[in-house]
């Protein structure tokens, strides 16, 4: 098997129950949770547009992907705690996954030197290996979660980026990362869709 920063997720919803108790007892609902990570992402989206050469916003970027990475894990421990999955919140949490990544990844184009079709075809491929691992539902199979490039790694791999930006590594580094990303990338669709065929397959007589 692959090895995915997801593989770690257990391990991290462990260190969350305390705040998920809170949140239970607040009554948060975990679609409030998803919408909340989604916004967040989105003015931390605009700002690095904004100022794509703050050292603050980059040296930040990593802290806030673990902040996202902590609501997007929390979200679905209250459905489960509270009973509350709904569809709508199946839906919302894949879409403002998505919408969140873009938001975020999308203004290192505007970074000095970076090769910004390079960086475009990194996050199709990013929403390609998302959409990969959605298509596993229409034929039987679970939701695929297969690295090694999956979005945990992804956030990994960003904020890493941003700081070496920060810290002032030349541009074709930078682009070299991204398109070791594109490769894994390309390499996570692929796993994706070979487990969900391998998921989905007829038990043997």
């Amino acid at each position: 098997m692959t090895f995915s920063i997801y593989q770690l997720k257990p391990k991290f919803q462990q260190l969350l129950s305390p705040l998920l108790k809170g949140l239970v007892r607040l009554r948060v609902t975990p679609n409030q949770v998803t919408v909340l990570a989604l916004l967040l992402s989105l003015a931390y989206g605009v700002a690095l547009a904004l100022f794509p050469h703050c050292l603050g916003l980059c040296f930040g970027l990593p802290l806030f992907l673990l902040l996202r990475m902590g609501l997007n894990a929390i979200d679905g421990m209250l459905a489960n705690a509270t009973g509350q999955k709904t569809r709508l919140g199946a839906l919302l949490n894949e879409m403002c996954d998505q919408v969140s990544d873009v938001a975020l990844y999308l203004p290192f184009a505007l970074l000095a030197g970076i090769h910004a079709p390079l960086l475009v075809i990194v996050l199709m491929l990013a929403l390609l290996a998302e959409f990969a691992g959605v298509l596993a539902a229409t034929i039987g199979a679970p939701r695929r979660f297969d690295g090694p490039m999956g979005k945990s790694d992804r956030a990994f791999a960003f904020g890493l980026l941003a700081c070496l930006s920060a810290t002032g590594v030349a541009p074709h580094w930078l682009n070299a990362a991204l398109l070791l990303i594109l490769v894994l990338s390309l390499w996570t669709v692929i796993n994706r869709l070979r487990q969900a065929l391998r998921f989905s397959a007829p038990p043997t007589p």
